[in-house]
């Protein structure tokens, strides 16, 4: 029987796709009955690849630096020559830490090119379709430190700042279109991008005691958020950022 959450037919693309938050959303589309298209630097893992045969599902990777927009607009022209992308998923993202006054400006111009710009190019690349035909989904990866500044990231909180004002602003444009534009601001997940914080025994108690739930967020319980965002079941909602954080921002 058909739900509002199937999403058998369509296609999706999330960048990142292959490991981490990135996988886990994969493999919710996977289950929802969507094929992925997956935007990444490096192959994509094998079981990930089992997991959609499995499924009957199409999973393909085009390798892209998401620090390069002529190599975006490059890959991403050649996959609308091809496929039609029903749902645009922009999870990829990079972080680095150093102290706000000796933070390097490239490495600051470096994740705002990663997590704001290709983010915003590839809304244009795929959202232009989306609005012609009158229909699709788009899902940003936001954060905790849309809400927060954290520490010691302030280019990191800087840009995903500005993905939930950007979600909003696509959604005033772009939602009586027939486009739903949406972000998931994850809490603390189990996953590579946190590594430095999981390794630090002191941060990571002062962390854990302060997540309602009682426990860090795993890949799959954003998966299930995005598949939701991208379904049927959520035509009405529009420019949301939806924190999916084990309680956290309510403390």
């Amino acid at each position: 029987m058909s739900t509002p959450f199937d999403l058998t037919g369509r296609t999706a693309l999330v960048t990142g796709g292959g490991r981490g938050l990135g996988a886990g959303v994969t493999r919710a589309m996977l289950d929802a009955g969507a094929d992925v298209i997956v935007y990444g630097r490096s192959e994509l893992p094998a079981d990930l690849v089992e997991y959609a045969a499995e499924r009957g599902r199409k999973l393909d990777l085009y390798s892209v630096d998401l620090g390069d927009g002529d190599a975006i607009a490059e890959v991403s022209a050649r996959v609308l020559a091809e496929r039609r992308v029903d749902i645009l998923v922009n999870n990829a993202g990079t972080q680095e830490r150093h102290p706000a006054v000796d933070f390097p400006l490239e490495s600051f111009d470096r994740v705002m090119d990663v997590n704001l710009r290709s983010v915003f190019q590839l809304c244009q690349i795929f959202g232009r379709p989306m609005l012609e035909r009158g229909d699709g989904k788009v899902i940003n990866m936001a954060s905790l430190l849309s809400f927060q500044g954290g520490l010691t990231v302030p280019a990191y909180a800087a840009s995903k700042g500005a993905v939930a004002q950007l979600t909003k602003a696509l959604c005033n444009e772009w939602s009586s279109k027939g486009v739903n534009v949406n972000a998931v601001a994850p809490g603390y997940m189990a996953t590579e991008m946190n590594t430095a914080l999981l390794a630090d025994p002191a941060r990571l108690e002062q962390l854990s005691v302060r997540i309602p739930a009682g426990r860090w967020g795993e890949p799959e319980d954003i998966g299930n958020v995005v598949v939701f965002l991208a379904s049927d079941a959520a035509a009405y909602v529009h420019g949301q950022v939806l924190a999916v954080d084990g309680g956290w921002l309510a403390r």
